[in-house]
């Protein structure tokens, strides 16, 4: 049987630096939910993308045993889906800031070039 979890807002968030450190360490489970042209214009290398809109549909092909990422422009949107994935009993956070705030920090956006779509 699966559980949900009880978490506040704040534990949902995970910082850019943090989630750079675990994206060096590898095999990680980090999605966009962002609209297609937004992803078209700059994405986090290695991440998986499944806009917002077919998110319900595709969680059964995300794993449920190791923790998943969010990220979106500026994190609302993976926030409600980090909420709705640790209510179904996922380990899920989002990136706080999104991507805007990946990217003022100066990390990387592939393709090179990349650039944060506007909404």
């Amino acid at each position: 049987m699966i559980y949900a979890r009880s978490v506040s807002a704040e534990d949902l968030l995970i910082d850019p630096a943090a989630l750079a450190e675990l994206i060096a360490a590898g095999d990680l489970q980090l999605v966009d939910v962002r609209e297609p042209h937004e992803r078209e214009a700059g994405y986090i290398e290695g991440s998986r993308h499944i806009e917002m809109a077919r998110l319900t549909g595709e969680a059964a092909s995300i794993e449920r045993e190791r923790p998943v990422y969010f990220y979106c422009r500026v994190g609302a949107r993976s926030r409600m889906a980090a909420e709705a994935f640790g209510a179904a009993g996922f380990e899920a956070y989002s990136l706080d800031g999104g991507l805007v705030r990946w990217a003022e920090e100066g990390r990387p956006l592939s393709p090179e070039g990349g650039v944060v779509a506007a909404h």
